[in-house]
Parts: C-alpha cells; structure tokens; sequence
C-alpha cells in the first residue's frame, strides 16, 4: 500500500472510532462514570491493568470492584478501615487475585497521602527524553516500592525494563494524556506530551499494523512498540497514538 493510501486509511479510521459511540463497549467507559480526577485516575488505571479477556467481562468486573469500594473510589482508598477490606475476599479476574487487589489498594492509599495527582509517578525521568520508556521503568519501581510488595503482583504492572511492551500502562496513558474534542480520551494530564507515548499493542494493533507493514520484528516486545510508533510519527509527529484508534478499530473489523 502506498504512503497516501495507508494514511488516508488511517485518518479515516481515527475519526471513524475517535468517538463517543466507542465509549460504550469498550474499558475506557469505566473512568467515564466517574468526574473527580482522583477516580478517573484510580479506575484508569486499574480498569487497564486488567484489560485483557472479552471486553464485556472485563467492564463488568471493574463495575464490580467500584461498588466493593462503595462507589467512591479515592475515598474509599484513603479512608478505608482494615475490616473493610474483607468485602474484596471474593473479587478475582483470571489471574489478578485477592493478593493483587490489597496491594494496589495499599500502593494508591500510600501515595495519595502525600501526591495529588497519579501524574507525578510516571514524570519521573529527563525532559530530553523523546519518549516515556524511562518514565515506566521508574514507575515500576515506585509501584512496587513498598516494603511487603507481593512478587506475583509484578505481572500486572509491566515493565520496558523486561523487554515488556507494556500495552496496559500504555493505553492508561493515552486516556490520561491525549486531548481533543471528541470525549474519549480524557487529557487531564499536562505534565506529559502525546509525542512521548507509544502506542498500545494488543492483539488487534499488532496484527493489523503487521499487515499494513508498520511492524516488521517478528516478536512482540517493548521495541515492536517503538517501531510502531515511529512509523505512526511518519503520519503525525506530534499525536502518534491517535491511531490506536484506527488500527484497533480495523482489527475489530477483521482487516
């Protein structure tokens, strides 16, 4: 396919999934129930941490979690008694546990005491940088900084540092950083610029993005995500992923 053709393709398909309509079905409907930043953060990035499985299964398991926390997310967090921790002995999604839930619930109470915003933990690393991938290694370490961290937590929370492409943490910060007008993307965060992300490569995105020749390694790992996002920076320097719209889109499609 040739250049004028593949970015007309692209454009078409951003705009086309670039929409409130595509709130609905999908993960990101979770934070949209919520209007304090604090929520919006703490169920962003939780609900993406837990993205993987049908879609419809995974929206109901995170609606499920927000009413074990009383429909009040950030309070509940800072605020909880150590009884009430037992309502969440039963809430399990494939393999994120009960050990896994407490932890993030003692990380977020821990650093909300002392942080207003979730945003501060992924800036740590130089402005020079042209992308976040030092930024997820140190919050990776910070996640995982207090003294009883569980070991097998640490799956759910990946890494570069592991050669991880990271497309959870990835798509959080799509949600968190991009802003326009058309309300599915949330851009509350200023500190980071859509220049630095990369693009999230699920299933979808990594098959189509193969087929249109934006991927050429053969495994899917941390440097599959940045060639990616430098064939995507071709079409647009300054918003890359913006076009995880359109190849998740055309993946859903069965391009």
């Amino acid at each position: 396919m040739q250049k004028k053709d593949l970015i007309s393709l692209l454009d078409f398909n951003f705009e086309k999934y670039n929409q409130p309509t595509f709130i609905v079905d999908d993960p990101v409907s979770i934070p949209h129930l919520f209007s304090k930043k604090q929520d919006i953060e703490i169920m962003a990035f939780w609900v993406s941490m837990l993205a993987w499985g049908q879609r419809k299964t995974i929206i109901n398991k995170c609606l499920e979690l927000i009413k074990l926390m009383d429909n009040d997310p950030y309070n509940f967090i800072i605020g909880h008694k150590e009884s009430d921790l037992k309502a969440f002995a039963n809430f399990k999604h494939r393999t994120f546990n009960l050990t896994d839930t407490l932890y993030f619930i003692a990380f977020f109470k821990e650093y909300y005491q002392s942080n207003k915003s979730l945003e501060d933990a992924f800036c740590n690393f130089p402005k020079t940088e042209n992308n976040i991938e030092i930024g997820l290694i140190n919050f990776q370490k910070l996640f995982f900084s207090l003294e009883y961290s569980p070991d097998r937590t640490k799956k759910h929370v990946s890494s570069p540092a592991t050669k991880s492409a990271c497309k959870r943490l990835n798509m959080f910060l799509r949600w968190m950083v991009r802003k326009d007008d058309k309300g599915v993307d949330f851009g509350i965060w200023n500190k980071l610029s859509p220049s630095q992300l990369i693009c999230p490569c699920d299933v979808h995105v990594d098959r189509v993005a193969r087929k249109l020749g934006l991927i050429t390694r053969k495994q899917t790992d941390w440097l599959t995500a940045i060639e990616l996002t430098e064939n995507l920076k071709y079409f647009d320097p300054i918003d890359p992923v913006k076009y995880d719209f359109a190849l998740f889109g055309l993946g859903l499609e069965g391009y």
